[in-house]
């Protein structure tokens, strides 16, 4: 008999290209999951992985890295134009203007030709970015618009068609209550939903009801496991979060905010870790161990002088961080005897 695997994928940006290296090499061994529960930019990961709109998985979750900042300009300016863009209708307008124009479309794809294009390509984006129009005022409720360009690389009608189940959270602040979707239900609103990260972004609505990231409050979505799943033999999870390693003194300002916003994420994801130990990996009926646990270690393969840069935007940090993954990936993999 077949033994059920399942693969966790918790929250976390910009670290998560470890995860989309983890999945290169997974898919290189070919191993496949039966159940995969998401939350956060686990999400964005778990979808490039199973619904990629273009391309194939790899080449999807390759193409990750690319969403960091030319380093030449994010040594100057230190944050994300790419992915944290302006809020509001008129600079929702300033975007599909730029999307029609065949010249900057055609800067963005030769991006990938080499360092000088992509310095050229993301000087250009941050010209732009500076030049968009934005309704942002004391009354908003988010900094940034919501993740702007997921129409153009997850397909969210094959999500539905995939062979393994497929979850992803959102905290439902109009029943205070954890929203956990399957496959069949998931679309661009919810991924929306899910990546609305406090103060970032807005909570978004859907139906009448708000709802902001899953991941702010269950940082490793084990709910949309065990609920609907009696008996799983195996849990790979992929935690970026629950490590005392992203914690460090402030380089900057910036840096200052980020950290305040990561220091309470990783002790959630560590005490939810803790919390699926000691709640579902003992089968309440039998006293006995009912699946086995396996998380990936990527620290192993960090390198300690880097702690301080791996929540960096920039395009060489998201590179080497999904090396990094890549490798623990092939190692796990060995490690566990997981391939085809």
């Amino acid at each position: 008999m077949a033994r059920s695997l399942a693969l966790v994928l918790g929250g976390g940006a910009p670290n998560a290209t470890l995860m989309a290296g983890a999945l290169v090499a997974f898919i290189e061994r070919e191993v496949s999951f039966d159940i995969i529960s998401t939350a956060g930019a686990g999400a964005l990961i778990g979808l490039l992985y199973c619904a990629p709109k273009s391309g194939n998985p790899v080449e999807a979750l390759r193409s990750v890295v690319d969403m960091g900042v030319d380093d030449l300009i994010y040594q100057q300016l230190p944050v994300n134009f790419k992915v944290f863009c302006k809020p509001g209708s008129l600079a929702e307008g300033w975007r599909d203007l730029i999307a029609q124009n065949p010249i900057l479309q055609q800067i963005q794809q030769q991006a990938a030709d080499g360092p000088a294009q992509r310095l050229f390509a993301d000087w250009t984006r941050l010209l732009l970015a500076t030049l968009s129009p934005s309704d942002l005022n004391a009354s908003s409720t988010g900094l940034c618009a919501h993740v702007p360009f997921i129409d153009s690389v997850v397909d969210f009608a094959a999500l539905a068609r995939i062979e393994p189940a497929f979850y992803m959270n959102a905290y439902n602040l109009s029943r205070h209550e954890m929203q956990v979707w399957d496959k069949q239900a998931i679309g661009k609103d919810q991924f929306l939903a899910a990546l609305s990260f406090p103060f970032l972004y807005p909570p978004y609505e859907i139906d009448g009801e708000f709802f902001i990231e899953g991941a702010a409050i269950d940082t490793l979505n084990f709910k949309g496991l065990f609920q609907r799943h009696r008996h799983i033999d195996t849990v790979v999870v992929f935690d970026v979060l629950g490590c005392d390693r992203l914690l460090h003194p402030p380089t900057d300002l910036y840096d200052a905010w980020g950290q305040s916003i990561i220091t309470p994420l990783t002790e959630i994801a560590r005490d939810d870790l803790k919390l699926f130990e000691s709640r579902h990996l003992i089968d309440p009926d039998t006293g006995k161990p009912r699946c086995e646990l396996l998380r990936i270690n990527y620290e192993h393969y960090l390198d300690a002088r880097d702690y301080a840069q791996e929540l960096d935007w920039s395009h060489s940090n998201l590179a080497r961080l999904f090396d990094v993954g890549y490798e623990a990936g092939h190692h796990f993999c060995d490690e566990h005897a997981l391939s085809s």
